[in-house]
């Protein structure tokens, strides 16, 4: 029976920050399209971020961290933020001194100072690397006084000091899912603020829903805490060996990392590149 496979991409599909999955992985995905099985991106960025994967045939995407989701052309969800959710969490994180990119679905706005807090971080964590090699490869995070009004799905975060997070938690936590990474290495707090109206869990849904596919016969693949939901609603959850701690102890299986063929692998182990 086909199976529809949902992949987070920064350290899942690809090294974190970049957009060239390993050649292994590229072999993984043809054979398993060959063989009747979708594909589908599962990925906390927006569509403007991940288009350059598409190149590889997906067949939709869980965008936006489920704020967007889509079957080739055909929209199945889309839920941005209001501007007032927006406006007030801005200026509450921007009060507590936490740095912010907005994510819309054809851009991304950071503040000013981002690229140079970014700098003065010790790496440690796929979010950070992502953000790092984003700015300073110039992937389409714009300054904050470009952004154009166009509708926001997700704030990504990071601040020196959980307490600044805290503070800001207490106000917003009613509308929004504080999705911190638990990697504590790399010199800052960092996560995102995601709407709990939808989650990537709440896309695997949608999709499979449209296929008429019962979650059993769905796979999803990540390696941070912002792919928990994914990994809790699909029929097998599968995390990278270079994943979140926690994350492996919810996940059914755990596999080589990204860079060490760990998809290919994967995709072998659970019979997805056998012909049918």
């Amino acid at each position: 029976m086909r199976k529809l496979i949902f992949l987070d991409i920064d350290g899942t599909l690809t090294e974190a920050g970049t957009n060239v999955p390993p050649a292994s992985a590229v072999k993984a995905l043809e054979t398993a399209k060959q063989n009747g099985h979708l594909l589908f991106l599962c990925t906390g960025r927006n569509p403007a971020m991940l288009a350059p994967l598409l190149r590889y045939d997906f067949d939709g995407m869980v965008a936006c961290s489920g704020g967007y989701v889509s079957v080739k052309d055909k929209v199945l969800y889309d839920h941005p933020m209001t501007k007032e959710q927006l406006d007030l969490a801005l200026d509450s994180l921007h009060k507590n001194g936490v740095f912010c990119t907005i994510e819309g679905r054809n851009g991304s706005f950071g503040d000013a100072d981002l690229k140079e807090f970014l700098s003065t971080t010790d790496g440690g964590n796929s979010e950070i690397e992502r953000w790092r090699k984003a700015l300073s490869e110039n992937l389409g995070i714009r300054p904050m006084k470009e952004y154009d009004g166009q509708p926001i799905y997700k704030v990504v975060i990071m601040a020196r000091q959980a307490s600044q997070i805290e503070d800001c938690r207490k106000l917003l936590e009613k509308d929004f899912n504080f999705v911190l990474q638990d990697v504590p290495a790399h010199g800052c707090v960092n996560g995102e603020l995601v709407n709990r109206a939808f989650d990537k869990g709440h896309g695997v849904e949608e999709i499979a829903k449209y296929y008429g596919v019962p979650l059993s016969e769905t796979i999803g693949f990540g390696d941070s805490m912002n792919d928990l939901e994914m990994i809790e609603t699909v029929g097998t959850s599968v995390c990278m060996a270079n994943g979140s701690p926690e994350l492996k102890k919810r996940a059914d299986r755990i596999c080589p990392a990204v860079t060490e063929d760990g998809l290919y692998t994967a995709f072998s182990e659970l019979g997805l590149l056998e012909t049918n």
